[in-house]
C-alpha cells in the first residue's frame, strides 16, 4: 500500500485506481493482510489511547500528590533515622495501592466483557466472504458492505450503490439526506459536494452500497475535527457531584497537613517526624479508595443490571439511569408485542380491495430502505405473483415526507406506487379510485376518507395509506412526481400490547417513574393504547399543536402531557430537552435511526441490541430484551449502585474527617504525637477492608423507591454532624486514657488505635441504612468483614507484629472501658441518625 499523501483526495480517483494504491481488491482483503494492517495503522479509533493495562492501573494507584509525598518523606526517613519506619509505612502504602488494584482490576475486566456483547460491527469482505467485525478493526483497504441504519466505519470510496441516502449532519451541518453514487469528481469538490465518498461518523439512512475503505481513525475527516474539538462526553450528575465533593476534600486536607505541620515544628517536636504525621492525617482524611470503590460499584452494578439483560456501555450512566424519573419510550414493541399484522386492505368505502392489496405488495417488495415491521408484514402476510415486473427506480421514505415511492414497469407500462402516513398520501393524491375503475376526485370524499381513518384509528389499528400514478417511459423519478396520485385506499394493522405491560407502566409509577409515549402514529391509536396501559384521562399532546407551542411554554406543559402523538422525528429531541429544563433527569428508549438526536441528548440514551448501528452507538445502556419490564429491574439495580456508592461516601468522610480531626487537636496538647504515622496509615488500611466490600451489601427499599439525587451540601453536613459525634468520643476517649488512667506512651496509642477501628467497624453497619441497625440486616461479606477487622484489631496488641507498629497489650480493665466508650458511641451515632434524617433528605 502507497503512502498516505496519494489519498489527500481521494474522491477525484477511479474505483479501479483507488483499489490499486490500496493494494486491494472487490473481492476485499485476507484476514492475515487485514491483520498486518490493523498492527501498521492501529485501532480504527478517533483516540489512539492504549488499552489500560495491568501496570498501568498498579502505578495509577499512587499517583496521589499525598502518597508521592508520603513516599518522599519515607525515603527521608530512610536516609536520616528508622529506616524500620520507612519500610512499614511504605509496606502500608503499597497493600493499599494493592487492594485498590485488585478491585479496580476485576471491575475493568467485568466491564469489558459486557461491552464485547453489544459491541458495534460492521460487514466487510475478508477472503470474498462477507464477514462482521468490530468497528475498530476496520483498516483501509477494507470493502465495506453497508445498509440502512449502518454506521459509516471509515472515509470511503463508493464502488457500487442503490438507492443509497447518507445523513452527514454531524459532520456538514446538512440537515436533509445526502443521496450519494460510484462516480469520479473533481479533485477540488468541496466535502459537501463529494457525493461519490462516505464519511466516518455519518450513518446511512436508506439503500445499500459497497465501498473500499480510504482513511481510518484520526486520518479520517471527522478524527480531524474530535482532534481539534478535544471531544468528551458531557459529565453526569454524580461525576460533577464527586469532583466538587474531592476539591472540598482537598482544601480542607491542605489545610489541615499545612497547620498541623507549623504548628507541631513550632512546639519544637522532630521536624522529620511531624511532616511524616501531617502527611499521614492527610491519607487518613483522604477517602483514597474512592475511585476503586465508584469502579467497584458501578461495575458491580453493570454485572448485576446484565443479569438483568441490560448492558451497560457507559459506566458513569449507572447513577443517572437509578436517578431517572422520567422515561420516553416510542410504542411499537416496547409497549406493544411488535408483531405488527395487516388486519385489513381497504378501499375508500371501507371496503376489502385486492387491488390496494397488489399494490401495497408491490411497493413494499421492492422497497430497500432500512427494515421495519410494517414492510415485513406486508411482504408476510400477502402473497402475490411479481413475475413480469421490474422495479426502475425508488423515492426513499424520509420522515419529512413520511412516503415511500416505487416506480415499477409491467409489459411496457409504468407505474409508481406510493404508500405511507394517511394524511402525507392525502397530500398528494388528486383523485380517488372508485371500484368500478372510475376516477373520482378527492374532495368529494375526503370526509368520507377522515371518517374511515378515524374509526379504524379509535379501534387499535395503525393506517397507511396507498396511492399510484400512471407514469411514460421513465427510468427515473423524482419527488416532484408525488403529485395529483390516484388515492387507492387504507391500510391497516395491528399491534397489540404487550402481556402484563400495564402492570410494567405502574411498577414504573412505583419508582417514582413516569412514563411519556412518543409516537408518530395518530391521537386515535394512540388514545387506544393508553387506556390499554391503565391511563385513565390520558393527557395527549399532538405534532401540530406541538409545532404552535415556543420552547419556553413547553417546558411548563411537558411535565403533564402522558402520550406525544403524531410527533415529527426532529420533535423528539426538543420534547426531551425541554423535560429536562423542567427538572427531570430523563431517559429515552429508541431503536431507530430519527432516534439518535433524542438519545444523545436525554441524560440516559437507552437502545436494544437489536436497533440499527448508529442507535446503538448513541446508547449509554443497550437492552438485549425491548421490554420495559426489563427497565423496571434496572433502574432498581441503578439505585442500588448509587446507594451504595453514597454509603461510602457518608462512612468514609464522617470517620475520616472526625479522626483526623480529633487527632490533629490533641497533637498540640499532648507532649507527644497521639499516634505514629504508621499506626494512622494502618487505621485507614483496615478500615478500608469492610468498605470495600459495600458494593454487595443490601439496600433499603426506601432507596430504591424513589430517585435519589447527588447533594453535596447534605453531604457535607453529614460529614461535619457525624464527624463531630466521632470526634467528641475520641476525645473522651483521650481523656480516660491520658488523665484518668495516666497510661504511658505506648498504651496511649495502643489504646486509642483500638478504639479508632472498632468503633469505625461499628459505625459502618450504622451509618449505612437510614433503618435502626437490627431492622436492616447487612450483606455477609459487609457484616463478615466489618467483624473480622474488629477481631483482628483486638487481638493484633498481642501477636509477634505488634513491635512492628509499636502496639503493645493493654491490661483487661482498659480493654472494658474502652469497650464501654464504643458501645456509647454506637448508642449516640444511632439517634443522631434518626434526627438527622428527619431534618435532612439525601
Amino acid at each position: 500500500m502507497k503512502s498516505d499523501s496519494s489519498f489527500v483526495r481521494f474522491w477525484g480517483l477511479t474505483v479501479k485506481d483507488c483499489l490499486s494504491r490500496l493494494g486491494s481488491s472487490e473481492e476485499g482483503l485476507s484476514r492475515s493482510e487485514a491483520e498486518a494492517r490493523l498492527s501498521r495503522f492501529g485501532s480504527n479509533r478517533l483516540s489512539h489511547q492504549k488499552e489500560s493495562t495491568d501496570l498501568g492501573l498498579f502505578v495509577s494507584q499512587f499517583k496521589s500528590p499525598i502518597i508521592l509525598l508520603l513516599f518522599f518523606a519515607s525515603v527521608l526517613s530512610f536516609l536520616l533515622r528508622d529506616s524500620a519506619d520507612g519500610v512499614v509505612i511504605l509496606s502500608i502504602v503499597f497493600l493499599s495501592g494493592a487492594l485498590g488494584f485488585w478491585q479496580e482490576r476485576g471491575a475493568m475486566h467485568a466491564v469489558q466483557k459486557l461491552l464485547a456483547i453489544v459491541q458495534v460491527r460492521t460487514t466487510v469482505l475478508r477472503d470474498s466472504e462477507p464477514t462482521e467485525v468490530p468497528v475498530e478493526d476496520v483498516v483501509p483497504g477494507d470493502i465495506l458492505i453497508l445498509n440502512a441504519g449502518d454506521i459509516i466505519p471509515a472515509d470511503s470510496l463508493i464502488i457500487s450503490s442503490r438507492d443509497l441516502f447518507v445523513n452527514e449532519a454531524s459532520l456538514t451541518g446538512e440537515t436533509f439526506p445526502v443521496e450519494k453514487s460510484a462516480k469520479v469528481l473533481s479533485e477540488t469538490s468541496a466535502l459537501s459536494e463529494r457525493n461519490n465518498s462516505l464519511w466516518m461518523g455519518t450513518h446511512v439512512i436508506s439503500g445499500q452500497a459497497r465501498a473500499v475503505s480510504v482513511k481510518t481513525g484520526k486520518d479520517t475527516e471527522f478524527g480531524k475535527i474530535s482532534d481539534r474539538l478535544k471531544l468528551r462526553p458531557m459529565e453526569t450528575e454524580f461525576e460533577i457531584g464527586i469532583r466538587k465533593f474531592g476539591f472540598f476534600l482537598l482544601h480542607v486536607t491542605l489545610l489541615l497537613v499545612i497547620a498541623i505541620f507549623v504548628v507541631n515544628v513550632f512546639l519544637h517536636k522532630p521536624v522529620l517526624e511531624s511532616f511524616l504525621f501531617s502527611l499521614a492525617l492527610a491519607v487518613g482524611l483522604t477517602p483514597q479508595l474512592l475511585p476503586a470503590i465508584i469502579s467497584v460499584n458501578l461495575s458491580h452494578g453493570a454485572k448485576r443490571m446484565a443479569e438483568n439483560r441490560v448492558i451497560v456501555k457507559r459506566l458513569a450512566a449507572i447513577e443517572n439511569f437509578g436517578n431517572m424519573n422520567v422515561i420516553c419510550s416510542d410504542k411499537t414493541g416496547t409497549l406493544t408485542e411488535g408483531n405488527v399484522k395487516l388486519r385489513s386492505a381497504l378501499n375508500v368505502y371501507g371496503e376489502e380491495e385486492n387491488d390496494v392489496a397488489w399494490n401495497a405488495f408491490l411497493n413494499a417488495s421492492f422497497e430497500t430502505g432500512f427494515v421495519n415491521a410494517i414492510d415485513q408484514s406486508i411482504r408476510t402476510d400477502l402473497n402475490f405473483d411479481l413475475s413480469g415486473y421490474e422495479k426502475t427506480d425508488e423515492i426513499p421514505y424520509d420522515f419529512l415526507r413520511k412516503r415511500l415511492s416505487i416506480a415499477v414497469a409491467h409489459n411496457g407500462s409504468h407505474r409508481m406506487v406510493t404508500k405511507g402516513a394517511l394524511i402525507n398520501i392525502l397530500e398528494v393524491c388528486g383523485f380517488v379510485s372508485s371500484p368500478d375503475g372510475s376516477r373520482v376526485a378527492i374532495d368529494s370524499l375526503k370526509e368520507r376518507i377522515l371518517q374511515t381513518y378515524e374509526r379504524l384509528g379509535k379501534e387499535g389499528n395503525r393506517v397507511l395509506g396507498v396511492a399510484v400514478k400512471e407514469l411514460g417511459a421513465v427510468s427515473k423519478i423524482e419527488k416532484s412526481e408525488e403529485e395529483n396520485m390516484v388515492f387507492l385506499g387504507f391500510l391497516s394493522f395491528y399491534d397489540p400490547p404487550k402481556i402484563n405491560v400495564e402492570k410494567t407502566v405502574q411498577d414504573l409509577k412505583n419508582l417514582g417513574v413516569s412514563l411519556k409515549v412518543i409516537t408518530g402514529d395518530n391521537r386515535y391509536v394512540a388514545t387506544n393504547l393508553c387506556h390499554k396501559l391503565g391511563f385513565e384521562n390520558p393527557n395527549i399532546l399532538c405534532g401540530p399543536d406541538l409545532e404552535e407551542i415556543s420552547n419556553e411554554a413547553l417546558v411548563q406543559r411537558v411535565n403533564e402531557v402522558d402520550v406525544f402523538a403524531e410527533i415529527e422525528p426532529n420533535s423528539k429531541e426538543r420534547i426531551v430537552i425541554a423535560l429536562k429544563k423542567g427538572g427531570n433527569v430523563v431517559g429515552y428508549l429508541g431503536d431507530g435511526i430519527n432516534d439518535v438526536a433524542a438519545l444523545h441528548s436525554a441524560d440516559v440514551g437507552i437502545s436494544v441490541d437489536g436497533a440499527v448501528d448508529v442507535a446503538k452507538n448513541a446508547a449509554d445502556l443497550v437492552l438485549l430484551e425491548k421490554n420495559l419490564a426489563v427497565l423496571v429491574e434496572g433502574v432498581k439495580q441503578g439505585r442500588k449502585t448509587f446507594a451504595n456508592t453514597l454509603k461510602y461516601v457518608f462512612m468514609a468522610t464522617s470517620a475520616n474527617f472526625g479522626n483526623m480531626f480529633s487527632m490533629a487537636g490533641i497533637s498540640l496538647f499532648l507532649p507527644f504525637l497521639p499516634l505514629l504515622p504508621k499506626q494512622i496509615l494502618l487505621i485507614n488500611f483496615l478500615t478500608d477492608f469492610p468498605e470495600m466490600t459495600i458494593a454487595t451489601d443490601r439496600v433499603d427499599e426506601e432507596m430504591i423507591s424513589s430517585p435519589k439525587r447527588w447533594d453535596i451540601a447534605a453531604i457535607r453536613k453529614f460529614m461535619v454532624v457525624f464527624g463531630m459525634i466521632s470526634s467528641f468520643f475520641d476525645y473522651l476517649t483521650f481523656g480516660v486514657l491520658y488523665w484518668f488512667l495516666k497510661v504511658g506512651n505506648d498504651q496511649f496509642r495502643t489504646g486509642w488505635f483500638l478504639e479508632s477501628i472498632v468503633s469505625a467497624s461499628m459505625i459502618v453497619l450504622i451509618i449505612r441504612t437510614r433503618n435502626s441497625f437490627f431492622r436492616s440486616i447487612p450483606g455477609r461479606p459487609l457484616f463478615w468483614a466489618t467483624i473480622g477487622i474488629g477481631c483482628f484489631t483486638v487481638l493484633l496488641p498481642y501477636t509477634p507484629i505488634a513491635g512492628l507498629f509499636e502496639l503493645v497489650p493493654l491490661p483487661a480493665n482498659v480493654l472494658l472501658i474502652l469497650l464501654g466508650i464504643v458501645t456509647i458511641y454506637a448508642t449516640t451515632a444511632e439517634i443522631a441518625k434518626k434526627l438527622f434524617y428527619r431534618k435532612v433528605r439525601i
